[in-house]
């Protein structure tokens, strides 16, 4: 089953300083029918402002994955940790038990990011956060696995049974995504626009899959810069 969810249908605020844009009931966001895919729980659209964002604020029991698309991003927390995440990037915090957080645009531009939620597979532990450069280059035409709790080499660690990639492509090119039939897929484009398995998306369209143990990405207008989730 793949399912292409249009961002213009997307729910979503706009506060001034942050443009939000919903892939799963948030906030003041409620569909029924779009609680979660899976184990992935949130997947966020923001635009902040500069010299703005998100004070202080608690978290526990979630694997909460920032990639940075634009601008930067500047992280503090409850455990000492500080650290600027730039576009391309990747950060990850597991909120285990309990952690506070602020997440700051310093920067003179806009910042465009996705927020990635999963659900991890034991509630609790101890918080932890880290962050890693991620050059595009490298992504060229194939998959970068970004985020993992199965134990991929180079990537940031998490506590679910989850991956997080990422790749870039020219027009024409194709790349496929091996899985299992039973898990769940979810794919963004932040730039360019792709077919999934033959069915188009547009930047920054949520397109969501099950049932599949090979699903192929072309891309049609470019260059496409993909960043997907496979949980259970």
């Amino acid at each position: 089953m793949i399912e292409v969810r249009p961002f213009s249908g997307l729910g979503g605020a706009n506060h001034g300083w942050l443009d939000a844009h919903h892939h799963f009931s948030f906030a003041e966001y409620y569909d029924p029918k779009r609680m979660s895919w899976g184990r992935l729980r949130v997947w966020n659209d923001d635009v902040i402002a500069p010299k703005s964002g998100f004070p202080p604020h608690p978290h526990r029991d979630m694997e909460i994955i920032t990639y940075v698309r634009t601008g930067a991003i500047t992280h503090q927390d409850s455990m000492g940790n500080k650290g600027r995440t730039a576009a391309g990037d990747v950060q990850v915090m597991s909120a285990g038990n309990g952690v506070r957080h602020a997440e700051y645009n310093l920067e003179d531009e806009s910042t465009t990011l996705f927020q990635i939620w999963i659900e991890p597979d034991r509630a609790g532990g101890q918080p932890d956060w880290g962050a890693k450069q991620f050059p595009k280059s490298d992504r060229s035409g194939q998959w970068s696995i970004l985020a993992s709790g199965k134990g991929d080499d180079g990537a940031l660690d998490i506590r679910a049974d989850a991956r997080v990639a990422g790749a870039t492509l020219n027009v024409g090119e194709e790349l496929a995504w091996e899985t299992e039939p039973h898990r769940h897929v979810y794919a963004v484009a932040a730039t360019g626009v792709i077919e999934v398995d033959g069915q188009r998306a547009n930047a920054r369209d949520g397109v969501a899959i099950t049932g599949s143990s090979r699903v192929v990405f072309r891309t049609v207008e470019g260059p496409a810069e993909i960043v997907l989730t496979d949980t259970l």
